[in-house]
């Protein structure tokens, strides 16, 4: 699975049942009511689910039967149903049907079966007849959602919510095959993970019948119903496939002609991957399905869910939407093989699929459409997961999971970001053939079944010959914290010594890594070596020009330099690959934010790279210059200093590309060129303060308002209206809301409610608080549109205030155990009184998944010690640039 870590998405992305489900009365059984695996009394062989799913309606029926194994005699044993209606259960046993008592014991969805007799062990099969309600909220379990009138549904079930939909023995270690059949109204489209094999009458509803899977986890089961439109063709054979496969495109009507793009580019992506891994794709046919509320993508088997901005392209998409597209498809593709041909044994190994898929989703990616740089993407994800990763409070990537309320917390930036970019780090290191083999034997050896960390390592270690390797990459997935590497000259070599990055005021316990270090020097081949001591000596790196000591920006750790190789690298940064130029730039401001860089260094950095052939590298550091005055870093004395600094370092490169703001001035540009000019002129214009650029966006925003929709490039709008909420107030943020809910352009309306909520106005915040608050929005979104204000500068401190007032109440409407998954969002603040309301009013009300609110806590608080200790410092030194 792939989520996408924004607040108002991470919010929708988990669906666990903690928030919405009341416990049943506690058993009254004598023994340990288990709260994660199972106990191993009965194991399932083969489920068949006939479901009957008409989305117009609020419910859904089924009928489930598990075939199962008793392992000893029992008169009880626990499986899992969450918030099923249950209006029969039988189990039969020696061939004969007995009632039996099904009883929901915990909020997680934990329900124990009495046979009211003892049955010895052997075969058995267990019966239910049901009925459940649709998820309306979010799409976790069976959800369904109105578009254009019509109702639609889908399922998303990792990680434990397949148990909302039927009961069954809901943990990835249970692989069985599947037997699916869907009932729903006729001209609906039914979809599930293998092929329709027959139709039939039934009443007034169509029922359809699927072939029996392979063994799958009831997590990657998948059932789509409505009045979809489909898209079909077929993938060619290729050297591992000698027969075409299938492929279909399901969409909502209004997506109809927004299919073509990702049914010509998902087959090729599927042969990269069947070479990758020299096998066949592992199931019959492919579904890519389109989801509107779907907040990243899922890989089901067979039948792939993703967001509609995710897989349904315009005919002309950006480069942006195709970079988006390829990683995101290659990732869930890549999961058919690792993760549902081959299944983690227990959510403790969940990291194996996702990190490792967000690996390959870059790689095949790139793959995919070199022109395209995906494969950068990579590298700033692993960087930015280093800011949580760095944190006292976290975990690692490889953790024990013991109980349901803590795996959703495996679903996080360690996971995907820091998981992935260890994963490329020991296959760069390792080489790709022998790497590739590795997988490959992984493959061989647990087709169709289970497999845990050890399996993995273990057919790397087959194919790797080198201990260390292995070594090396358990000392990054068995543990938290990233690596520091100092390098100081001595003679004509150096000395490297690694220690856990620590932020200003902290310290970490002392830990130690294999770091693949690998380094070049100008334009030479890179040398690499393990530093597998507290301290080494490294051998001379061969060539001319500055040190880069993270060749390639592949490697977990950052580093920090003598001043004559900062200052020598910080020269030619504009002509590194940009994954060296976001290794460097990271590891600048990391080495900032620990206390030992000066701003000023940060300044040259910025004007050197502002120059960089990559649009994001170029701006990167000029969009961190001005998180600075949000952070409270720029005194009001200095303000007017900083922002001529920033302007003066993006406004050559802005005037060297053109200004003008008007729709399809560029037109000819390519998309990576107009976000360039987009981003600059935000910087000049927004946190460098050009009055002149100011002026011409404001004109050009008051002759669009006026109905003029040329006057304004559509990637401008959000910049200037922001800029004129700062200038013009509340009553502004009124009539822009009021235009853009007028008329049916969404995009519009997310454009103008997002420069709106970034003024620095306390009366638009003020504003929106009330918009946020008031009846008209429905409970369950409530939370999440205040998360969102957190991130706004004028409405921060008000819808801070009412979150940690009303807490209690937000609870109880759907969204009390998102704080856990949204916690990033309370990041932003930067006081330690927040730290501590948060920590006394917020965190006790939450029972599990607090991880996310925990780091979020200590950020604040190193925030808050940051801006006490540096604040003057970095104000002064804005001052002295512009003397």
């Amino acid at each position: 699975m792939r989520r996408i870590f924004s607040v108002a998405c991470v919010a929708l992305s988990i669906g666990t049942a903690s928030a919405q489900t009341q416990p049943s009365p506690p058993t009254t059984q004598e023994e340990t009511v288990p709260t994660g695996k199972l106990p191993d009394i009965a194991t399932p062989t083969a489920y068949r689910l006939d479901f009957t799913i008409l989305p117009e309606s609020p419910t859904f029926s089924g009928h489930t039967e598990i075939d199962a194994t008793l392992n000893q005699n029992a008169t009880k044993i626990y499986i899992h149903g969450r918030d099923l209606d249950v209006a029969s259960a039988s189990v039969e046993a020696d061939g004969k049907s007995y009632p039996i008592t099904y009883e929901q014991v915990n909020p997680f969805g934990l329900a124990q079966i009495d046979f009211g007799r003892e049955l010895p062990a052997g075969r058995i099969t267990l019966k239910f007849d049901y009925e459940a309600k649709f998820n309306d909220d979010q799409p976790s379990g069976l959800y369904r959602v109105n578009v254009d009138d019509e109702w639609y549904s889908w399922t998303q079930f990792e990680s434990i919510d397949a148990r909302a939909a039927f009961p069954g023995f809901d943990q990835p270690g249970y692989k069985t095959p599947f037997t699916v059949s869907i009932a729903t109204a006729p001209g609906n489209v039914a979809v599930s993970n293998m092929p329709e094999v027959s139709e039939e009458t039934e009443g007034n509803l169509v029922r359809h019948h699927f072939r029996t899977s392979p063994p799958l986890p009831t997590y990657l089961v998948a059932m789509i119903t409505g009045p979809f439109v489909t898209a079909e063709t077929t993938i060619p054979a290729t050297p591992q496939r000698p027969e075409p496969m299938p492929l279909r495109i399901v969409a909502t009507k209004p997506n109809a002609e927004r299919m073509q793009f990702a049914l010509d580019q998902s087959g090729p992506i599927v042969a990269l991957l069947e070479d990758y891994f020299d096998q066949p794709f592992p199931f019959p046919k492919l579904d890519q399905i389109g989801s509107p509320i779907m907040p990243g993508a899922m890989e089901n088997a067979g039948a792939d869910v993703y967001g509609d901005d995710i897989l349904l392209l315009s005919s002309d998409p950006t480069r942006e939407d195709m970079r988006t597209f390829g990683m995101i498809v290659a990732h869930e593709l890549s999961h058919q093989w690792f993760g549902d041909y081959s299944t983690p044994k227990w959510w403790d190994d969940i990291w194996l699929n996702e990190s490792f898929a967000n690996w390959m989703g870059y790689r095949i990616g790139s793959e995919w459409r070199p022109d395209l740089d995906i494969n950068n993407g990579a590298v700033r994800e692993g960087f930015e997961a280093m800011v949580l990763d760095a944190l006292k409070v976290g975990r690692p990537i490889h953790e024990q999971i013991t109980a349901d309320s803590e795996v959703d917390s495996a679903f996080d930036q360690i996971t995907y970001g820091k998981g992935g970019q260890v994963v490329a780090m020991i296959a760069e290191y390792l080489g790709d053939e022998k790497f590739r083999e590795g997988v490959r034997l992984h493959m061989k050896r647990h087709a169709y079944g289970t497999a845990s960390t050890d399996d993995f390592f273990d057919s790397l270690a087959t194919a790797a010959q080198d201990p260390r390797v292995l070594q090396s990459l358990r000392s990054f997935v068995d543990q938290q914290g990233v690596p520091v590497i100092t390098l100081h000259r001595q003679g004509d070599g150096y000395v490297a010594t690694q220690a856990p990055y620590a932020y200003l005021g902290t310290t970490q316990e002392p830990r130690q890594w294999i770091v693949p270090l690998c380094m070049r020097r100008g334009d030479t081949e890179r040398v690499c070596t393990l530093v597998d001591q507290p301290s080494m000596a490294v051998a001379a790196v061969p060539g001319d020009g500055a040190l880069m000591p993270n060749a390639g920006g592949q490697g977990y750790y950052r580093f920090e330099l003598d001043d004559a190789d900062w200052d020598a690298l910080i020269a030619s940064a504009n002509t590194l690959p940009a994954s060296e130029a976001i290794a460097l730039t990271d590891s600048l401001w990391a080495s900032f934010h620990a206390g030992h860089l000066p701003v000023e260094k940060l300044v040259e950095a910025a004007r050197v790279l502002a120059t960089h052939p990559d649009h994001q590298v170029a701006v990167d550091n000029g969009e961190r210059l001005a998180g600075l005055k949000e952070r409270g870093l720029i005194s009001e004395a200095a303000e007017p200093a900083w922002r001529e600094t920033i302007a003066n370092i993006y406004r050559p490169a802005l005037e060297a590309i053109g200004s003008d703001v008007t729709t399809g001035a560029y037109a000819d540009d390519n998309s990576d060129r107009r976000a360039l000019r987009s981003d600059l002129i935000a910087l000049v214009a927004g946190a460098g303060g050009d009055e002149a650029l100011r002026a011409k966006l404001l004109t050009a925003l008051d002759a669009f308002l006026a109905g003029d929709d040329a006057a304004l490039a559509p990637a401008l709008r959000g910049t200037a209206i922001r800029i004129a909420a700062d200038e013009r107030g509340a009553p502004f943020a009124a009539k822009v809301m009021q235009k853009a809910y007028a008329g049916a352009d969404q995009h519009f309306q997310q454009v103008a409610a997002s420069g709106l909520m970034d003024s620095e106005d306390p009366a638009i915040g003020q504003f929106f608080l009330k918009v946020f608050t008031s009846d008209a929005m429905p409970a369950n979104q409530r939370i999440f549109a205040l998360y969102q204000l957190l991130g706004s500068p004028g409405a921060r401190d008000a819808a801070f205030s009412y979150l940690a007032d009303n807490f209690g109440t937000l609870k109880t409407s759907g969204g009390g155990i998102f704080f856990a998954r949204a916690g990033g969002a309370f990041s932003q603040l930067c006081t330690r009184e927040a730290a501590d309301t948060i920590e006394q009013k917020i965190l006790p009300e939450l029972e599990g998944g607090t991880l996310s609110l925990r780091r979020a806590i200590e950020q604040i608080r190193n925030c808050a010690e940051f801006k006490d200790a540096k604040a003057d410092a970095v104000s002064q030194a804005f001052e002295a640039m512009q003397q």
